[in-house]
């Protein structure tokens, strides 16, 4: 298994009953309430926390694009990818991923991804995402035009790295004279590309067709292996077999002494994350327009919402894994077994979790976890696992 540093790089700062008034972090959460100061040293603090992770021997390191919201401070994920191009020396780096649809002009994206893999020398990973309801809040983005923008952006970005310039294009919603950039990607014919989602039934059935890696955002473990279970089925119908190693899910870990510490430990940082960072009203998280019934019904089942959560929810639920370093690696390879995935996009810092805190998280996980998965596959048919 491929175990990944994946960062939010929270405002970890914020102020927690003023998020409860206003009903969310995102959009509404007035940025009064940030502190260059403050922000400035968690800039520093994930950066450092990102080349940790390199040193400790983490298979990559993730960065992600979320816009006007305390929960993640990287709208231009871009920047801080630079940051990291060079001071990371073996991992491969990845942004997981560009919202497509809330630019004017994806021919940056193109661009920028291609500096970025001639910086890492073939070491980055190309995410495309359509990016949550919220963001067309943030952006003014009609989310009714979400699928047709994300598909017509993608096809411009790849027809860019592999056909020479220049040449035009005209769809929809994009239309150029010239598509000529400069640089051309460091990997042949591109890096890979990667597909987040919350559990969207076409963007899955699309990311299967394409190949591409599909990485499932936070969620019950049993939902994961559905989700993963649907990719596969349509890897079938598109006439080759899924591998393990295009499956991706995003979790959680803490690992301390005993149980009992790291549930006490993690507690208040965990729960800040899905009861104050992570919450938003559904007329938020998807806005009409922005998806499908049917995938509209599999996102509301996946995500925590509702009732606040206490970590006890979120651990029994497998949304997230809290304990000794057995009960992690248990776990863990339960997890895997069940769902049958071979990348963990694990979120080491989260939350209100101070810097040295999640250092010593990452430094027990590099220990106690990294080298029981560095070989380990599904041991088991996942369709199989996922029906018991």
């Amino acid at each position: 298994m491929k175990i990944f540093n994946f960062h939010l790089m929270p405002y970890a700062h914020a102020d927690l009953e003023a998020i409860g008034k206003h009903g969310s972090a995102w959009v509404s959460y007035s940025n009064r309430d940030y502190d260059p100061k403050k922000g400035a040293e968690l800039y520093h603090n994930y950066l450092d926390q990102m080349e940790l992770a390199d040193k400790l021997g983490f298979d990559g390191v993730c960065l992600n694009e979320h816009h006007q919201t305390a929960y993640g401070m990287m709208p231009i994920p871009g920047v801080l990818a630079g940051a990291l191009a060079r001071s990371v020396k073996k991992a491969k780096l990845a942004i997981l991923g560009r919202a497509l649809p809330l630019l004017n002009n994806p021919l940056m994206v193109a661009e920028e991804y291609a500096m970025l893999d001639n910086l890492t020398r073939g070491r980055f990973i190309a995410g495309f995402v359509r990016g949550i309801g919220a963001e067309y809040h943030a952006m003014g983005i009609n989310p009714a035009n979400s699928q047709e923008r994300f598909l017509e952006a993608h096809e411009m970005i790849v027809r860019a790295w592999t056909e020479p310039g220049p040449f035009s294009y005209s769809g929809k919603h994009y239309q150029f004279n010239y598509i000529n950039p400069w640089p051309r990607p460091y990997q042949t014919p591109h890096p890979p590309i990667w597909v987040p989602s919350q559990g969207s039934s076409s963007t899955i059935k699309w990311a299967a067709q394409h190949r591409y890696t599909y990485c499932q955002t936070l969620s019950p473990i049993a939902v994961v292996a559905k989700f993963f279970q649907l990719y596969r089925d349509e890897a079938d119908k598109a006439g080759y077999e899924a591998s393990p190693d295009q499956l991706a899910w995003s979790n959680s870990i803490y690992v301390a002494e005993t149980d009992a510490q790291a549930m006490r430990e993690a507690k208040p940082h965990l729960e800040a994350l899905v009861n104050r960072l992570l919450f938003m009203p559904v007329e938020m998280l998807l806005p009409p327009g922005y998806t499908n019934y049917e995938s509209m019904q599999r996102i509301r089942a996946a995500k925590v919402t509702g009732k606040p959560q206490t970590i006890e929810d979120l651990v029994k639920a497998g949304v997230v894994i809290i304990g000794s370093p057995n009960t992690v690696r248990e776990k863990l390879a339960e997890y895997q077994d069940l769902a049958g995935f071979n990348t963990s996009l694990t979120k080491t810092q989260f939350g209100t979790m101070p810097h040295d805190m999640a250092c010593a998280n990452m430094q027990a996980i590099a220990q106690e976890i990294l080298p029981a998965f560095r070989d380990r596959l599904p041991q088991r048919k996942p369709a199989a696992a996922a029906a018991e």
